[in-house]
């Protein structure tokens, strides 16, 4: 892969919310090879301070079910309407489900922020994969979510990081805002 097609790879990975996938299930061969990817991901002193679990069978329904409840909870019925909240209740039933699962090392004793950058590096390596397989994805740290995760079994010393969303795409789906700030806003060079 050369320098053009790894640019055109990156700028072109986006989000992809569940409501955008279609129900063709993503199969096991092609989870495994995203999360094959992941595993390449930098790691100081080597550490894969993670692990993922595919959350199977009831999850798809139960997870939608919780989060309609918990945005009902959270907003006035002006501001999370019936029709959404039907709509979330099904949100994630065509969706797979990869909890994302942090491992601290306890050998090597590192900050947690590295091995939360670790995670990170992993997570985009799974959305480039999955933008290359044309697979919408994304990574949801939301409320709803993360209190879902609550649900799912954890070792000693683990933390639950959120759920990645992957899905094979409906046929016809808009495009999103793909706007960057200006690369001289955000890059400086220091002045000897």
């Amino acid at each position: 892969m050369n320098f053009e097609e790894i640019t055109k790879l990156i700028r072109e990975r986006k989000t992809t919310y569940a409501y955008d996938f279609s129900d063709q299930k993503v199969d096991k061969e092609t989870i495994e090879a995203v999360v094959s990817n992941a595993l390449w991901a930098p790691t100081h002193k080597l550490t894969q301070p993670w692990r993922f679990v595919v959350l199977q069978g009831k999850h798809q329904q139960e997870l939608g079910e919780f989060m309609a409840e918990y945005y009902r909870r959270l907003y006035s019925e002006e501001d999370f309407p019936n029709d959404r909240y039907e709509a979330t209740k099904r949100y994630a039933e065509n969706a797979t489900l990869l909890a994302l699962i942090f491992q601290p090392s306890k050998r090597a004793q590192l900050p947690e922020w590295e091995e939360v950058a670790a995670i990170s590096c992993a997570v985009q390596n799974m959305w480039l994969s999955c933008t290359a397989l044309d697979i919408g994805c994304y990574w949801d740290t939301a409320g709803a979510t993360m209190e879902y995760g609550k649900r799912i079994a954890l070792d000693e010393g683990e933390r639950f990081l959120g759920i990645f969303f992957m899905g094979h795409l409906k046929d016809e789906i808009e495009s999103g805002n793909r706007r960057r700030k200006p690369l001289s806003k955000k890059l400086s060079w220091t002045k000897n």
